[in-house]
């Protein structure tokens, strides 16, 4: 066993809380509640299978972006971030960028893990990497460091991952009939389903599509009624919510295009032009978010994100190796015109958006208020820090934004958006910064002492309103 030294120092039971009602909050109320992660990218065939990590690059290192970048910003080289170097290298030179870190999220991220998980309690660096490396790869080998013992280890009771509609499924269906004790459910993801600026990727995906509903897509009205078949089948699979990720929201009054016509163009392998391509995806989105709300659906909205910036890495790595970044696109106006569109004729159901430019929080908290219609509590949400606003100043900031716009009493609170499956303490991470803020407005004098009030608001924010908010049930299985 890592014998003990100071991590302590800074990490302490009392992390990020800084008064005396702020650790009430934490300790009393937050800390031992339930995770309800509602949006994330763990592999299913990883938790079906209860994978086993054959060392800590393997689980920590492998698909995380975030430390990808801040090893390439510390100049080192490729070949020890996605290239062909070993695990124990590689460990290494992530042992040795740590230090590098501080003031950046990773270096809170990093320290949790290694404690909450594996019970280390040092600074990592390049002089204790091999040690804690053999110590934390030691304990992956053991039962309850598997996949699944992971989640629950976190108290994780339900997880969303984040499927294609062309997907199989297949590994949902394992874990279902393996009755695992975290509930497992798909998400809709159907992006590539209006992504029509490469015809010829395009095409692919429509076969593969197409295959999986059943028939061959030759027309738009094909093309909704294969995503339909494939709704149908996700909620057979306990799906209950879709996800995109756009630029931003799209909206067209345009008459004179016609989205058949402009597949047919696609699907000859012609170029289509910027306006026909709005024009698709608006009418794309428009159909399947009035099936979402006939299926009781929640949709989520990821908005902002301007990907695959570096064209040669795209070249050498692929995407979502580390190469996007905050886009500065427009937000509100198409925004709201696309959701009045849906709420025009009373089809817009419960909706999460998200965004990735911290300047359009306000946009957000007060553009959700346009459509909340008293039917649902919190029906359209402002949804927690997303990616480069997952950190302490983002999480401040939304929380800031939603409390003075809106009621954070409504919100369904935080999600990892991860490919790991150490990330969860990102919601330990979050619920610190919580009940601190809360702390501190009660300190000021701006909020009563009202433990049993302000305990059941965190409660409610950290847990219980996300359970009330999406209908999952092990019912919801129609297998």
């Amino acid at each position: 066993m890592i014998p003990t030294q100071t991590q302590s120092s800074f990490l302490t039971e009392d992390f990020l809380l800084h008064t005396d009602f702020a650790k009430i909050l934490y300790h009393d109320y937050a800390k031992n509640l339930p995770i309800i992660d509602y949006h994330n990218h763990l592999p299913p065939a990883e938790i079906a299978q209860n994978r086993q990590f054959e060392n800590i690059s393997k689980i920590w290192l492998a698909g995380d972006h975030y430390k990808w970048r801040a090893m390439r910003t510390l100049g080192i080289s490729e070949k020890f971030i996605t290239g062909d170097a070993s695990d124990t290298e590689k460990f290494d030179k992530w042992a040795y960028t740590v230090p590098y870190t501080m003031r950046n999220p990773l270096y809170h991220w990093t320290h949790m893990e290694l404690r909450r998980y594996f019970g280390v309690d040092e600074l990592l660096t390049s002089a204790n990497a091999t040690e804690v490396y053999l110590h934390t790869s030691e304990m992956l080998q053991n039962q309850e460091f598997r996949a699944q013992g992971l989640l629950e280890r976190m108290k994780v009771e339900v997880v969303c991952s984040t499927d294609d509609p062309a997907d199989s499924l297949e590994h949902h269906v394992d874990y279902f009939y393996a009755n695992g004790k975290v509930k497992l459910y798909p998400a809709f993801r159907p992006d590539k389903s209006f992504a029509i600026e490469n015809p010829e990727s395009y095409k692919s995906y429509l076969n593969r599509l197409g295959s999986a509903a059943g028939f061959e897509i030759s027309s738009f009205d094909l093309l909704i009624e294969a995503l339909s078949n494939r709704i149908d089948f996700f909620h057979t699979m306990g799906c209950r919510l879709s996800d995109h990720g756009l630029e931003n929201l799209v909206y067209s009054s345009e008459t004179k295009l016609s989205a058949d016509s402009i597949l047919i163009k696609v699907l000859r392998g012609n170029i289509p032009s910027v306006e026909e391509v709005e024009y698709f995806k608006f009418k794309v989105l428009k159909k399947l978010c009035k099936i979402y709300h006939a299926k009781g659906w929640v949709q989520q909205f990821h908005l902002g994100a301007l990907r695959n910036t570096n064209t040669r890495m795209l070249r050498v790595l692929g995407p979502d190796t580390g190469f996007d970044s905050i886009g500065d696109f427009d937000q509100a106006k198409a925004m709201a015109a696309f959701l009045n569109e849906l709420d025009s004729s009373d089809q817009l159901t419960k909706t999460i958006l998200y965004n990735l430019n911290p300047r359009d929080n306000e946009v957000l908290a007060s553009m959700i208020g346009n459509f909340n219609d008293g039917s649902v509590k919190g029906k359209v949400q402002f949804g927690s820090g997303w990616w480069y606003l997952d950190q302490k100043d983002g999480m401040e900031k939304q929380i800031n934004a939603l409390s003075n716009m809106g009621l954070i009493s409504c919100f369904i609170g935080m999600l990892t958006d991860s490919r790991s499956f150490l990330s969860f303490p990102r919601h330990e991470y979050f619920r610190r910064i919580l009940c601190n803020l809360i702390g501190k407005d009660v300190e000021n004098g701006e909020l009563p002492w009202d433990e049993k009030w302000l305990g059941q608001l965190v409660t409610d924010i950290c847990y219980q309103n996300a359970k009330n908010y999406f209908d999952f049930s092990p019912s919801n299985y129609k297998l």
